[in-house]
């Protein structure tokens, strides 16, 4: 998905999923809406408060920075069959606001890979928030299970990013 691509409705949540090789799966998100990329963006990088607007997110704490390069530490839970599922990542995270574009990479945790892009901009109709994420679990872990989940959630995680900033442009 890119900007590239012609437009669909405000609101609409595009999502697709690529299977990889090795139990990796690639996930894109794509919200368009009504709202400056800038509010998105404040959104996405208020660190040290993402857990409380972003769903099962359970904390998220900023741990360093320097420049543009930045580590979080964050803890994600899931509510699997009545068990519960807590996955812990440090992650880096590489800020371009000029592009909208902001990477991360683990640096450690409970994946084997867990690295992707939150991407915001805006053509002549509407702005857009794109989220990549390419994930790959420990051995053990039930790729099955995680991969519905992520599709779930990842949706609820920019509905999430959306509604604070729209929360935060309406106060302004």
């Amino acid at each position: 998905m890119a900007a590239s691509e012609p437009s669909c409705s405000l609101d609409t949540i595009q999502q697709e999923m690529e299977r990889l090789p090795q139990g990796t799966r690639r996930l894109a998100v794509q919200l368009r809406l009504a709202l400056s990329p800038g509010w998105i963006w404040s959104v996405l990088t208020d660190y040290d408060h993402l857990d409380q607007f972003i769903p099962n997110l359970a904390s998220s704490r900023q741990l360093w920075r320097r420049g543009n390069r930045v580590a979080l530490e964050q803890v994600g839970t899931q509510q699997f069959c009545g068990l519960r599922f807590s996955a812990r990542v440090q992650l880096e995270l590489n800020e371009h606001p000029e592009e909208g574009r902001l990477a991360f990479r683990m640096l450690e945790g409970d994946f084997r890979c867990f690295q992707g892009v939150w991407q915001v901009g805006a053509d002549a109709t509407s702005t857009w928030l794109l989220y990549d994420l390419t994930v790959q679990g420990k051995p053990g872990m039930p790729i099955g299970l995680i991969e519905q989940r992520l599709k779930e959630d990842l949706a609820s995680n920019l509905r999430g990013v959306q509604r604070e900033a729209q929360r935060r442009a309406t106060a302004a």
